[in-house]
């Protein structure tokens, strides 16, 4: 089972976009994946439909150990989804004083059995939710965009995870940098994707996601893209993305 956290602090790279169509990608592939937003502001799980402020089970009651992490999974379109909520945002400062903080996620997902990949949405900060993240899962992958300002703020991420790798997680390690609104006609973005490649090498996925108004409209409609416009470049760039997961997989 592979746990990956999907992480920037930066806002707009298309971090919760990526977290939802990868794992709707990967269960089109035949995967079993569960999906978990760790996000205050609980984008994926409107992204998908799910009405956060309507449910009294979340992310946030699994972390203060209220809920055993079976009750708190919500079953969407074949994709199964532990929900977040405004309520985690209170998270920080209430699970502070906890002996072990870092250790909660961890410790819960030690319970699940039977997945292939598990994903989590991390915040856009590094907080403890996103310290979290790091400590239980086994790989980052972060989104980029390949835009202007694309590497900003890229060494505080890279030393946040370097620091958990040394003190938290051993087994910790960057496996994925994924370029997201990508337009070939623009030099920018050419340049940026260049730029990111010669600092990250191999990790960077050969797939690039293409800027794509689908995209950005799916989630007003509660769905991933492959249900919203199976035939978009969206979905056309997930899905390879998602073969190419799997391919790296069977190389290592």
């Amino acid at each position: 089972m592979k746990i990956i956290a999907l992480l920037n602090q930066k806002g707009g790279v298309g971090k919760t976009t990526s977290t939802v169509n990868i794992g709707a990608g990967l269960c089109k592939l035949g995967k079993k994946v569960l999906l978990i937003d760790l996000d205050p502001q609980a984008n994926l799980t409107y992204s998908l439909g799910i009405q956060g402020h309507d449910l009294r089970k979340t992310i946030y009651e699994l972390l203060k150990g209220q809920v055993d992490i079976t009750d708190v999974i919500v079953e969407k379109d074949g994709l199964k989804v532990i929900p977040s909520s405004l309520d985690l945002s209170g998270a920080e400062i209430e699970l502070s004083g906890t002996a072990g903080r870092e250790f909660l996620l961890r410790e819960s997902l030690s319970k699940l059995n039977n997945l292939d990949y598990i994903l989590l949405d991390c915040p856009p900060s590094l907080s403890l939710l996103t310290l979290n993240s790091l400590v239980a899962s086994n790989e980052v992958y972060i989104p980029v965009q390949t835009e202007f300002l694309a590497l900003q703020g890229m060494s505080k991420l890279l030393q946040t995870v370097e620091i958990v790798k040394k003190r938290l997680n051993t087994g910790l390690e960057i496996t994925g940098i994924i370029g997201t609104r990508y337009d070939s006609r623009k030099t920018l973005n050419k340049e940026v994707v260049q730029k990111v490649q010669s600092y990250f090498g191999a990790k960077l996925f050969k797939t690039l996601i293409r800027d794509n108004v689908s995209l950005a409209e799916a989630p007003s409609f509660g769905q991933d893209i492959f249900a919203y416009k199976p035939d978009s470049n969206g979905a056309e760039d997930y899905l390879k993305l998602c073969k190419e997961i799997l391919k790296r997989e069977k190389v290592d």
